[in-house]
């Protein structure tokens, strides 16, 4: 082996000793020991991998060194979110939560009518599960702002992918069975991701994935609402663009005027409010208040002119009573089986990754934490209860918890009050949304979904990183062209082949010194860096395994060779270095790269030096050394200027 000075033991010089390097490195100093971790057990290894993989968040570190009742104590809150706060409870609390909580309630109530419908399912379904699940989530959820109930984007998905095997209008008692079934194995989704840990699966869904996929989704959406704004009976059950615009236009003989101009004017109406809120946010009631308004207002007008002879569609009558038990109605037929499961898949993981962004959001705005594994297990249990109660898939809607949070809710105790005004509205109003016209809860739909739309965000991304930006690209012109699921599964597929581009083509860079300085940085972006003469530093900024080690074994040869080929003996290439700094894990192919790279240098008359090898890296390679001492101790340095200054000094030792 060729011998070189280290830390340790002397110098030969059998491959020629390097020019000297920058005059600030020119003498010796120091040369530090690279140290190895301390020795831990393979057991004990494992643990600290699934302990930091499932558990990074520590959540029982404060069960440590307390009594044991005070442990029972504190799993119990652990559990159920509301013994934290429900003791301490006030009547200043519910004065303000009882504001909220039936602010909120006038928009759940018009929105989980036109949400049903989106679905495909009753209308009575929508305001079933804006009763049940927020007070499972009152119990269960950690958020202060989550406001809960349907959302359009879930509904819209249910809706279009069980429509593809059963027909809402001709098998309606069949298709509402699946969507319970969804729904159920939705929040068995959702639960087993929270229990288990797993909540890093839904950051696959990169916020540029989000981003497009709910632009996309807002406009397919509000193309839907196109039947009822226009009175159209006959209408294409495609999600696409094209299609839907097709149908629009090739029924414009079944136009309304009539519904047209009540849809235009609450459309405008609707907007205005929320343009109002949001230009004035002391004023976030009026766009709260505005959907149930124009329930109420319309539903007048329709009754007075007795507009349904006239081509407007309506409700039509709603029987009074709270949820019925349909756990009885959960369908497990393997005909359906493949199909249900699938629907409550997508929609869980949409709904859980919407729920739990929303509850972190406001968390963030009032400085307080928001557990995102208890999130998914509350969701999730939420769904399955819902399932059970002739509920379909809900989560926590930004509209509805903005709402929520601008009346100035102190507690989940809003969701309780919102769910007691669905109850006595289940139980004594459903009477009067019998005229209620079917325009008006398109028109809802349409200003509800508009805010999905986020240009600055998307114009952020195109500004920041050109690749996200195509991912988001793809998923908005997936979900507006081809369909909604399809869409979404094109840019997740893009940000994971993205992600794969990184870990097999990692980050390479040659390092240089910054005149007067001891550090060294890559040559590119920093232009005061200058080459060491005789010296190639090479580093690596990601994990090295078998994922990435051809392409680096390539890229370094290439390096070398392009090195070695410049023909001046002043700077003759003699070492190269290769920094580990930024490698954090090492695997066997990883370390058999080392070993050939070492040995190809060798070959061709030149040193290989490792810098700063982390903790793991550092073990692997001191492994390799039992079986055959690839790496003594004088290959191996803490710093790039100590390797440099070492060899230098050396060199300049043992030139005649």
């Amino acid at each position: 082996m060729v011998g070189m000075s280290g830390a340790y033991g002397g110098h030969s010089n059998g491959v020629g000793a390097p020019p000297p390097g920058p005059p600030e490195m020119e003498m010796a100093g120091v040369v530090h020991k690279v140290a190895a971790q301390p020795a831990q057990s393979t057991a004990s290894k494992m643990k600290g991998k699934v302990k930091e993989t499932f558990f990074p968040d520590d959540p029982f570190r404060s069960f440590k060194g307390q009594p044991l009742r005070a442990q029972w104590v504190m799993a119990a809150r652990y559990l159920f979110p509301v013994l934290e706060w429900l003791p301490g409870y006030s009547l200043s609390l519910f004065k303000s939560d009882l504001v909220a909580g039936l602010t909120i309630a006038s928009l759940a109530i018009p929105q989980g009518i036109s949400y049903a419908k989106l679905a495909n399912l009753p209308p009575i379904i929508g305001l079933y599960s804006s009763f049940v699940p927020p007070l499972v989530y009152a119990v269960l959820g950690s958020s202060r702002d989550l406001a809960v109930g349907p959302v359009s984007i879930a509904s819209l998905i249910m809706g279009s992918m069980l429509r593809q095997a059963v027909s809402p209008s001709a098998e309606p008692m069949l298709f509402l069975q699946l969507a319970f079934t969804s729904t159920f194995f939705a929040g068995l989704v959702q639960a087993s991701l929270g229990i288990l840990r797993l909540g890093f699966i839904i950051d696959f869904l990169s916020k540029a994935t989000l981003v497009g996929f709910m632009a996309g989704a807002a406009i397919i959406v509000s193309l839907q609402q196109l039947k009822a704004l226009l009175g159209i009976v006959h209408f294409t059950t495609q999600m696409g663009i094209v299609p839907v615009m097709a149908s629009v236009f090739q029924h414009t003989n079944e136009w309304s005027w009539q519904t047209i101009l009540m849809g235009a004017c609450f459309l405008v109406l609707l907007l205005t409010a929320r343009h109002v809120s949001i230009r004035w946010p002391r004023f976030f009631w009026i766009s709260a208040c505005a959907p149930l308004a124009s329930v109420i207002v319309s539903t007048l007008l329709v009754f007075l002119f007795k507009a349904q002879n006239h081509g407007i569609s309506i409700i039509g009558s709603l029987k009074c009573g709270l949820n019925r038990p349909s756990w009885d109605k959960l369908l497990f037929d393997p005909t359906y089986l493949g199909l249900t499961m699938k629907t409550g898949l997508v929609t869980g993981i949409i709904s859980l990754t919407e729920g739990v962004a929303v509850g972190r959001t406001f968390a963030s705005l009032k400085d307080y934490q928001v557990d995102g594994n208890k999130e998914m297990m509350a969701i999730g249990l939420m769904n399955i209860v819902g399932s059970c109660t002739s509920c379909y898939v809900t989560t926590g809607a930004f509209s509805r918890s903005a709402v929520n949070h601008n009346a100035g809710c102190k507690t989940a105790m809003s969701n309780v009050v919102m769910a007691l005004t669905v109850m006595v509205t289940l139980l004594f109003l459903m009477p009067l949304f019998v005229y209620t016209p079917n325009v008006v809860l398109g028109a809802i739909i349409i200003a509800a979904v508009i805010g999905l739309i986020d240009l600055p965000a998307a114009y952020n991304i195109w500004k920041m990183d050109k690749m996200d930006f195509l991912v988001c690209l793809c998923a908005f012109a997936g979900v507006i062209f081809i369909s909604v699921q399809e869409g979404l599964a094109i840019a997740v597929g893009i940000s994971i082949f993205r992600v794969l581009m990184q870990i097999t083509r990692p980050r390479m860079m040659i390092q240089g010194n910054i005149k007067g300085t001891d550090i060294y940085r890559n040559l590119h972006q920093y232009k005061e860096a200058q080459r060491v003469p005789g010296f190639l530093i090479l580093t690596v900024e990601a994990p090295i395994n078998f994922a990435n080690t051809n392409y680096l074994n390539e890229r370094t040869k290439r390096w070398i060779e392009d090195e070695s080929s410049s023909g001046n003996k002043q700077t003759e290439l003699r070492v190269v270095i290769l920094d580990l700094s930024a490698v954090p894990a090492i695997d066997t192919s990883g370390i058999a790269f080392l070993i050939d790279l070492k040995k190809s240098t060798e070959k061709h008359g030149l040193e290989l030096v490792l810098v700063n090898p982390t903790g793991e890296v550092m073990e692997k390679i001191q492994r390799a050394n039992d079986a055959h001492d690839h790496f003594r101790p004088d290959c191996l340095y803490l710093t790039t200027g100590e390797a440099i200054a070492s060899l230098s000094g050396f060199a300049k030792m043992a030139t005649p």
